[in-house]
């Protein structure tokens, strides 16, 4: 299961940044998929790019909310936080585990042993909660100019993902813009090599501590359509699913947790005994019940 969730990171990473001439149009695509919006974070801006970054088109709602109403902006946004609203209903956080981009690098960046591996304090975790409150949402509608025009706080200052699929690679297409780079760039260069080298030792940090759209999708968790579940009966309070989980929760003490990203590698990698159940509409569909399945292959080897 473990392969299938990377080769469906892989696709999505692919399929969402398909836009394979860049190199030589030297500019971002500005096809018709460009109305699509992606589920992952994703920066628009990133040349290859073929969707745009939910995050960043809600800060552009908000950003100019009169203006919006007047061009017709306000439906487009509207659509966005409808599509984002609709897959966080439907899956909770499972964006996170299985389509984001940004993700992805993070898990690989932590495979590489060149620090001692370690876990983020707690208090962390709420981190991202503001950087959706405030970066995402309050400061682009409330810190506005005397035109009434606010700012994408999150894409302009803090946005790693931004950084590193739409910042580097446009510098590399257009070396004019080079003239151009000022504070806001290394501010922004800071915080991606902070958090690219911060996951070499911590598995996800910036997911956990910072990604305003996880935070968004994870109050959805408890209540998403799909989502894991236990099965308290068959739960031998063993603690394995803690160890393998890239969130470092522990499942059956934590059910519905806004930090699951639905990997499921407790319940394919951990859990001998089917007490994590993955389910649809709260009915079972999976679990990975290996002593079950040691018993009926004993069972057959001795009738045979």
């Amino acid at each position: 299961m473990e392969l299938i969730r990377k080769l469906v990171q892989f696709t999505a990473t692919l399929l969402t940044n398909s836009y394979f001439l860049f190199p030589w149009t030297k500019n971002i695509y500005q096809g018709p998929l460009k109305v699509l919006c992606s589920p992952g974070l994703n920066c628009y801006s990133c040349p290859a790019s073929t969707t745009y970054c939910p995050i960043g088109s809600i800060q552009q709602l908000l950003l100019g909310v009169r203006f919006s109403m007047e061009t017709g902006a306000l439906y487009f946004s509207t659509y966005v936080v409808g599509t984002v609203g609709l897959i966080a209903t439907a899956t909770g956080r499972i964006t996170c585990g299985w389509l984001c981009p940004f993700g992805m690098i993070q898990e690989f960046l932590h495979k590489i042993p060149l620090f001692k591996k370690s876990e983020v304090h707690p208090a962390l975790r709420y981190g991202k909660y503001l950087m959706l409150i405030l970066f995402v949402f309050l400061f682009p509608l409330l810190l506005t100019n005397d035109w009434g025009m606010g700012k994408p706080w999150f894409c302009k200052y803090v946005c790693p993902a931004g950084t590193l699929e739409a910042g580097l690679p446009m510098l590399l297409i257009q070396p004019d813009l080079r003239a151009t780079l000022g504070y806001l760039f290394y501010n922004k260069l800071f915080w991606m090599f902070f958090f690219l080298i911060w996951s070499i030792k911590t598995s996800r940090p910036f997911c956990k501590t910072t990604c305003p759209l996880g935070a968004f999708y994870g109050v959805f968790n408890g209540f998403a359509v799909v989502k894991l579940e236990l099965n308290a009966e068959r739960c031998t309070d063993c603690g394995a699913c803690a160890n393998v989980c890239p969130m470092g929760i522990q499942f059956n003490k934590s059910v519905g947790s806004k930090e699951c990203i639905m990997c499921m590698r407790c319940m394919n990698e951990a859990c001998n005994f089917g007490a994590i159940q993955l389910s649809f509409a709260n009915r079972p569909l999976y679990a990975n019940d290996r002593l079950l399945k040691k018993e009926n292959e004993l069972l057959f080897r001795s009738r045979s």
